[in-house]
């Protein structure tokens, strides 16, 4: 029955969608409508109301969407959803003050004498107002209603002029920063939470392991690494766009032919085209540069944008006019002056200590009143002329709540989809699909598409996402980044906006349009576009690396990059110190041979064992780690013939612990029923249970015999690759840490004598002062001798020392003879620090600048450069873990 009442919810969500219902009050319609039925049917036909539903209750279930949303997205530390209305205010802004009919104008007259030329401007301008609008149909009817015009007018083939219009018109959705990215960013953080859960009960149920080595872990992603992400794979597509307008007029000259300019190229075209470019430009500078950079957050670069735009607007609505620029460089002139006062000042208030710091704060807030009154003079321009302000925030305001009505009515729906096992049907029948992770991509992949057809992109992100990407992302046998699948569903969703009968930005075109223009034409037109919407999602799809590797470079380069050794990055950074190793091959041994050439024979034994012993283990990590990769190698061989079984098995073994938990389900059923009047209930579940004991003993009995074998024979070679890796891990820090904190010791040598009078003072206090008097020296000597590197042996005699002063029973003698041991130590410590001092400190010194690059990358607390370049290439591919699990 619960599949009864899923198909009722599908068929009511159809039906109110198709006859043009409104989304927001269709998607949590539907799902109260059904869970009321199934709750009434289970009260009428089984007197309990919860019996329809896969588990849980009906209460339960059309709360659930509520009390989601609310968790989710009124949280103080889930702010993502803020930078919505920032981004959609900057759009509208931005459109209202014209400045996007400037930049088309400009451009169109900059590319037209090329063959295809205007159509390449609509295409360039489309992925600028992208860039800083994003506002699908703002930027359909400029462009529809500014370039069309022109491209009839000079004989452009009609289905390529609209098609180019309505493509470029969507390109908002894919360039950052697109509201669509930061829905999908949300909607795949809570996806991730779920895929990481499922992922470490796969390898608990596969392994019988109770954790899951963290390196295993599904990474999340946020609406910085989605913008990150989209980046270049939205340049690809205008790319795309571009190569085929120019291909298109290379082939049919007629159809895209070049306009001349009826003006000069001279100063005056440039400065207008200077204006008409530059301020977008910078806008976008100001907005992705602060996120890439790592400035500003999401939410911090869209008020940037939404500050941006209405300093734009500010001069814009004024154009010709004199001062219409006042406002404008007012800003600019404060800005710069904050960022002159950061950098040769200390601002901090509280920290106002001199004139110097008093001049810094004084400028500081000179100028950022400057900044304020320059913003509240554009906003007041942006209010009086046209009611642009009032017009602006009220469209805003529309927007972002139709957006979040759309969430929360998504998350009522997905709630009824998963109180009747959809959630649980999805992932099963995608699991059963032969092929792998790379089947129930394309599956979802096809689904999302043809569902554009019909649904409009929140809704497919709202409604889809939420179902299909925990499975989707839990899958280990691609591994795939959060942050990839968001880029690629982005691209995908973004045919929805061409794609009949439904395509929004046709219905946008289709308004502005002329009536020479046939609807079937523009039909036409976008089939070529959809068609390379596709192929650029199948670039991407085949190259991860378009899309993880800006994210991972940004990661890797900030200020708050994680280590060298964290596990995630583990395996990238050895590769990189395996090139290393083969790199600086001879250097290694000679820099090897120079250092044990040191004489080590007047050190404490102890020491100069732990210094050998480290010699020894920086000589052996080449050839462990070398032996790693050797096994990692072997490991591959097998996987061949493991991988296929494996699968085979743990389909197997998961239809297995379903049956079980379904015996163990009617076996509590079956304990509860004690009257005589549920016997013939009690018998049929009886029976159920021996069939299904059965079905299990006829699903283990297909387990390949030979499958034990196997699978400790293949578990044998992830060991011996797990343990070389270990070994070199420890080879290598052993190889580098104790010779850097030997050297450390060797630097304190000075601290270390300057405490040699107060040593020798404190010894003759002994016979002369109270205990009561020496027990606080010896303690601040004590303390000082904790300060020194390596002193330790030190400060512990001065703590016997300490004891016997400071016993009930004062014993000046027993303090003293601690005391003579203490200055014995001291004294050979002090002879042989200073001959290392001498004699090893330069020579360490330059092996540890020369093995830095090699068995010093892991004790780093931040990679360099290079070294975190190396890894996030590394990192941007996706790598098969499934063999583990």
């Amino acid at each position: 029955m619960e599949l009864f009442f899923l198909a009722i919810l599908i068929l009511l969500m159809a039906l109110a969608l198709g006859s043009g219902y409104p989304v927001a009050f269709a998607l949590p319609g539907s799902a109260i409508v059904t869970v009321a039925l199934a709750a009434l049917s289970g009260f009428l036909f089984e007197s309990n109301p919860d019996a329809y539903f896969h588990q849980g209750g009906p209460w339960q279930w059309l709360s659930a969407g509520v009390t989601n949303l609310r968790s989710v997205y009124w949280e103080v530390e889930r702010d993502t959803l803020i930078a919505i209305p920032l981004f959609i205010f900057m759009g509208i802004m931005l459109q209202r003050s014209k400045i996007a009919e400037d930049l088309l104008v400009t451009m169109a007259q900059l590319f037209g004498p090329v063959p295809g030329g205007l159509g390449i401007s609509v295409v360039f301008v489309g992925a600028l107002l992208a860039a800083t609008t994003g506002i699908v149909g703002a930027t359909v009817v400029a462009m529809g209603l500014i370039s069309l015009p022109a491209m009839l007018r000079n004989n452009y083939s009609r289905p390529l002029a609209t098609g180019t219009i309505a493509a470029s018109g969507t390109l908002g959705q894919i360039i950052p920063p697109s509201i669509v990215l930061i829905i999908l960013a949300d909607q795949l953080a809570s996806a991730t939470d779920q895929a990481g859960t499922a992922r470490k009960a796969l390898h608990k149920s596969a392994t019988g392991e109770l954790t899951m080595p963290s390196s295993f872990d599904v990474i999340s992603t946020s609406a910085g690494e989605m913008f990150l992400g989209a980046f270049v794979p939205g340049l690809l597509l205008v790319a795309i766009y571009m190569i085929f307008i120019l291909g298109f007029a290379f082939i049919r000259p007629k159809a895209a032919p070049a306009v001349r300019y009826g003006g000069s190229f001279d100063r005056a075209f440039f400065g207008k085209l200077f204006m008409a470019l530059f301020p977008p430009l910078g806008l976008i500078f100001l907005v992705l540069g602060s996120i890439i950079a790592g400035v500003a957050t999401v939410n911090q670069a869209g008020s940037i944008g939404a500050v941006g735009a209405i300093l734009m607007a500010g001069y814009r609505l004024k154009e010709g006019e004199r001062g219409a620029f006042a406002p404008v460089i007012l800003g600019l002139l404060s800005l710069a002056g904050i960022l002159v006062v950061l950098a040769f000042f200390d601002t901090n208030i509280k920290s106002i200590s001199d004139t110097r710091s008093a001049i810094g704060v004084t400028l500081g807030l000179m100028a950022t009143a400057g900044l304020i009154v320059s913003i509240i003079w554009s906003s007041l321009r942006a209010y009086k002329i046209d009611n642009t302000l009032q017009e602006v925030m009220i469209e805003t305001a529309k927007t972002t709540s139709l957006v979040f009505i759309i969430l929360l009515g998504a998350a009522m729906l997905t709630a009824a989809f998963r109180a009747f096992g959809g959630e649980e049907l999805v992932r099963d029948f995608l699991n059963s699909m032969p092929g792998g992770f790379w089947s129930k991509f394309v599956i979802v992949m096809a689904v999302i598409f043809v569902l554009g057809f019909f649904l409009d992109f929140i809704e497919i992100a709202v409604v889809v996402v939420p179902i299909v990407a925990p499975i989707l992302l839990a899958d280990p046998s691609a591994n795939i980044t959060a942050v990839w699948l968001g880029v690629m569903i982005g691209l995908n969703i973004q045919t929805s906006f061409l794609t009949p009968p439904f395509g929004f930005a046709l219905f946008y075109l289709r308004g502005v349009a002329p009536p020479i223009v046939k609807t079937i034409e523009m039909y036409k037109g976008v089939i070529a576009f959809i068609t390379l919407q596709l192929i650029a999602l199948v670039v991407v799809g085949l190259y991860p690396q378009l899309v993880n590797y800006l994210p991972n470079r940004t990661s890797l380069t900030a200020e708050t990059a994680p280590p060298p050794r964290n596990p995630r990055l583990e395996y990238c950074v050895e590769k990189y110190i395996a090139d290393q190793f083969t790199a600086t091959e001879a250097e290694f041994a000679s820099t090897l041979a120079a250092v044990r050439g040191l004489n080590l024979s007047y050190l404490p034994k102890r020491t100069a064992s732990a210094l050998t012993k480290s010699f020894d283990a920086a000589e052996s990590a080449p050839g462990l780690l070398k032996q790693a990769f050797e096994a990692e190698g072997v490991v591959e061989q097998k996987k061949d013939g493991f991988v296929p079984m494996q699968r085979v098995v743990r389909k197997l073994e998961n239809d297995v612990r379903k049956i079980e938990a379904e015996i163990e389900e009617n076996d509590t059923l079956v304990g509860r029923m004690r009257s005589e009047d549920q016997a013939v209930q009690k018998k049929k579940l009886e029976d159920d249970i021996l069939e299904l004991k059965s079905e299990r003993d006829a699903l283990v009995a297909k387990i390949p015999a030979e499958w034990d074998g196997v699978y400790n024979d293949f578990r044998k070679s992830l060991k011996d690759e797990s343990t070389l890796r270990l070994q070199f891990r420890r080879a290598s820090d052993s190889g580098y840490s104790t010779v850097k904190d030997f050297m450390n010791v060797l630097r304190s040598n000075d601290a270390f004598a300057a405490l040699q009078a107060d040593l020798m003072k404190l010894k003759e206090e002994l016979l002369v002062k109270e205990p009561a008097e020496l027990v606080p020296e010896v303690e601040a000597l004590t303390k000082r001798f904790n300060d020194v590197t390596g002193a330790d042996e030190i400060r512990s005699g001065l703590s016997k020392v300490r004891r016997p002063l400071k016993a009930k029973t004062p014993k000046i003698d027993k303090a003293v003879k601690e005391m003579d041991k203490v200055v014995k130590k001291y004294d050979t410590q002090l002879a042989w620090r200073e001959k290392a001092g001498v004699n090893l400190l330069s020579g360490l010194e330059t092996y540890a600048e020369q093995m830095l690059g090699t068995l010093g990358v892991r004790l780093q607390t931040k990679m360099t450069k290079e070294q975190a370049l190396f890894v996030a290439g590394c990192r941007s591919g996706h790598k098969d873990i499934s063999h583990n699990f």
